[in-house]
């Protein structure tokens, strides 16, 4: 006799359960998705994507039903991201997406972590100052979810490294602090042909925007890269942990956008934010 195939295995193990609405669904504990991990040797990774296409459903994901379809938890799960930052922003980005089931992260930053940071990095705590922003990452999202396969990047991005680092990506999202470094990241992601979700935070005011490879981009708001300058407000303005996690919010909404190809993103548009004002703007950039 054939020994059982991963959905005969996948739908054995799996449960019925029920939607906050008290609709019925078939469900997959992490336990479960463990044991199965184990017994087949085959990624986690894979058999929820499995369980998803034999209409399953990975507990971890029940409440993000039914804002998402099977077929759209499948695809965020088979989708890569590159965060190239990990501070603030990218801590929020990494945090979020983590739980939402994008199944690869790419985590890029050269940088540790000092005291100043814990007043908005979600990565970083007191027991963290001088360990590696990256590692952290790495190790936070083995902590929310082990499905999600890890790439680490110890190392700043620059234009020499950038296309390797985010090579195999679906979306690049700009958590940078560095005005010039964001260049960088766009120009990698126009070569690669990848969209890139790029924000910005200085104290309780933000930006968010789309850039698809075709687009202009940061140039009709930085102006030309070789004159723009080189860092961003936020070295004078400070950064506030309510406007940090506002806009990693953001990022990570049209990310998820971006992946499934749904909803209206910010592309050639600028969203500017200011939280002491509530005021939230949309501009076209021409």
């Amino acid at each position: 006799m054939n020994p059982p195939s991963l959905s005969d295995r996948i739908r054995e193990m799996s449960e019925k359960s029920e939607h906050p609405d008290g609709t019925e669904y078939l469900g997959l504990s992490v336990g479960q998705v463990a044991r199965l991990e184990n017994e087949l040797g085959i990624p986690s990774r894979s058999i929820e994507i499995a369980a998803l296409e034999n209409g399953i459903v990975p507990k971890r994901y029940a409440r993000n039903f039914k804002a998402f379809s099977l077929e759209d938890q499948a695809r965020l799960l088979r989708s890569r991201v590159a965060v190239v930052g990990l501070g603030g922003l990218g801590g929020g980005v990494v945090e979020i997406l983590a739980r939402t089931g994008v199944g690869s992260l790419i985590l890029i930053d050269g940088d540790i972590f000092d005291e100043t940071n814990l007043n908005r990095q979600l990565l970083c705590s007191q027991d963290l100052p001088g360990v590696s922003k990256a590692e952290a990452g790495a190790r936070r999202v083995a902590g929310i979810n082990g499905s999600v396969e890890v790439a680490v990047h110890r190392r700043f991005l620059t234009r020499r490294n950038a296309a390797d680092f985010l090579s195999g990506a679906d979306a690049v999202v700009d958590c940078l602090d560095s005005v010039s470094a964001r260049f960088a990241v766009e120009q990698a992601a126009k070569k690669l042909k990848v969209p890139m979700i790029s924000a910005a935070v200085a104290g309780a005011t933000g930006q968010l925007t789309v850039i698809f490879p075709e687009d202009e981009g940061l140039s009709l708001i930085y102006g030309p890269a070789e004159s723009a300058s080189p860092e961003g407000a936020e070295q004078s303005l400070g950064c506030l942990c309510h406007g940090v996690a506002l806009l990693s919010s953001l990022e990570c909404s049209e990310t998820v956008k971006v992946l499934l190809g749904k909803g209206h993103v910010l592309r050639n548009r600028l969203l500017l934010i200011d939280l002491d004002t509530n005021t939230f703007e949309t501009m076209r950039l021409a």
